[in-house]
């Protein structure tokens, strides 16, 4: 199988966010010097085996909040018909592309085209405009890093940040920000039922560059500027060393 199992050992390194003596960064160097990059159009088999053309696309995507919808909302009232595959043709109401799930959670729709459901943002292969994210076109486009054109969740997978608070025996405490892998368990028990995915896959493991290169614009964004740069000094160090741990065992050997 292409996909390595979840569990293996991993190299971490925690270092004072320099931006922010609250926070301290815990970040898996494992991931961050790996070889992955995403393989959409390229190889991605896409999380379920019906939808095969639309990659992690399938279900619309999660905002974040109500300023994620809003910045979203100026980039999509500047896509034209010939860059988005689903335009309504006429001037763009919120509810062409924002819907509710079961629970309330406001997230982009999901459109549903010959049996394949995904986001409606996601153009099919044969679009004159070309496939993919109608978003992620439009960013190219306007010499833009794509994470200011889409939503949050889509720029961030499969990097995972996660917060947590910390209190040290001496009663002080501090927010623990985790910089890791979004595998399987990150989408919670439904993760497990994916057909494919992509971080832990040696498909995806292809990138001439680690991922704390290829994804620094992410970086920065999650974690500051700052921080950035001292991660950079980790990973490079880590990278040198050359350890066993150093390699993602999806990585090449």
């Amino acid at each position: 199988m292409p996909e390595v199992p979840l569990d293996f050992p991993r190299a971490w390194v925690e270092f004072a966010n320099p931006a922010d003596d609250s926070e301290i960064l815990r970040c898996d160097l494992t991931w961050l010097t790996s070889s992955w990059t995403c393989v959409f159009g390229s190889g991605c088999a896409g999380i379920y085996a019906d939808s095969p053309d639309v990659g992690c696309c399938t279900l619309g995507a999660h905002f974040s909040d109500r300023d994620d919808e809003a910045r979203v909302k100026t980039f999509v009232d500047r896509l034209s018909p010939e860059e988005w595959q689903f335009h309504p043709g006429r001037p763009v109401r919120r509810r062409d592309w924002v819907e509710k799930d079961e629970d309330g959670e406001r997230k982009t729709r999901a459109h549903e085209v010959d049996g394949q459901r995904s986001c409606v943002f996601s153009n099919r292969p044969g679009f004159a405009g070309g496939a993919g994210c109608a978003l992620h076109a439009l960013a190219i486009k306007e010499g833009r890093e794509h994470l200011e054109t889409k939503p949050d969740v889509c720029w961030q997978l499969p990097i995972r940040r996660t917060f947590r608070e910390v209190e040290r025996i001496d009663g002080t405490a501090y927010t623990e920000v985790s910089i890791s892998e979004y595998d399987r368990r990150g989408w919670g028990p439904g993760g497990h039922d994916l057909d494919w995915y992509c971080s832990g896959n040696t498909e995806a493991h292809v990138a001439a560059e680690p991922v704390y290169v290829t994804n620094r614009a992410e970086l920065v964004a999650l974690i500051g500027a700052e921080a950035y740069d001292e991660l950079v000094v980790h990973c490079e160090a880590h990278v040198r060393s050359r350890s066993a741990l150093a390699l993602h065992p999806a990585d090449p050997r």
